[in-house]
């Protein structure tokens, strides 16, 4: 299965590892924030494989919206809730939750289909930086701290016209960036389509933090340095 190599799980327990974390970032969504990266100080486990892990274990229902509550530190134990209600909380031990999920309609169980969305939508969401953003903040005159940055998930949300699917994709329809003093709010909206059929849309928000002037060299710099790290890792 896809996510199976990315985590471990026992019974209604899941953890993730700094390196499966870093591994379905890279191999997975394409995601190479250096938040990401196994020595990263400020490490966090990628929103898109905890959406991965809900969908393969609850299903793909028709209209879902995620939030997410905290960012989740490497080897967490997070504990899956009964499938009982629509609105599902993961959690650790201590009560602490890190992503909320609303769920409606009616859900695919496939696991194929599940798959196959999972693999189109992280892809998407994995070109968040420079694809998507660059071209917003340049346009809106700021940048993030070059030294320091900063971008977190915060909500995805989405809809399909009807509950049955076969080959998914997913594109991009829409962005916009909102800013107010030193943050931004990130808006990416996505088309989802099966087959040549406009079957679904959806959101993604994003906050960006330490808003500073654009400056067009330093950007290029930060920009050159993901194309290497990409290359680097591709080439490894």
């Amino acid at each position: 299965m896809l996510l199976d190599p990315f985590h471990e799980r026992e019974s209604d327990r899941v953890r993730v590892s700094r390196p499966q974390a870093s591994r379905f970032a890279k191999r997975v969504a394409g995601d190479f924030n250096p938040i990401h990266d196994t020595d990263a100080r400020r490490f966090c486990v990628p929103g898109d494989l905890l959406f991965g892990l809900v969908l393969s274990h609850y299903g793909l229902a028709q209209t879902m919206q995620f939030r997410f509550d905290s960012m989740l530190a490497a080897d967490t134990e997070l504990v899956l809730p009964p499938d009982e209600t629509n609105t599902l909380k993961l959690r650790d031990q201590s009560g602490q939750s890190y992503l909320t999920v609303e769920r409606h309609g009616p859900t695919i169980r496939d696991q194929s289909v599940i798959e196959a969305f999972v693999r189109e939508y992280v892809a998407f969401s994995g070109y968040n930086f420079p694809h998507y953003l660059q071209p917003l903040m340049e346009a809106e005159g700021v940048m993030f701290n070059p030294q320091r940055p900063f971008v977190i998930y915060d909500t995805m949300a989405f809809e399909l016209s009807h509950a049955e699917l076969a080959r998914p994709a997913v594109s991009l329809s829409d962005s916009s960036l909102s800013v107010n003093g030193r943050r931004g709010d990130a808006m990416l909206e996505f088309a989802i389509h099966d087959g040549d059929e406009r079957i679904g849309s959806g959101s993604k928000r994003l906050i960006i933090s330490g808003l500073q002037p654009y400056d067009r060299d330093r950007m290029d710099q930060v920009i050159n340095a993901f194309h290497e790290r990409r290359a680097a890792h591709l080439g490894g």
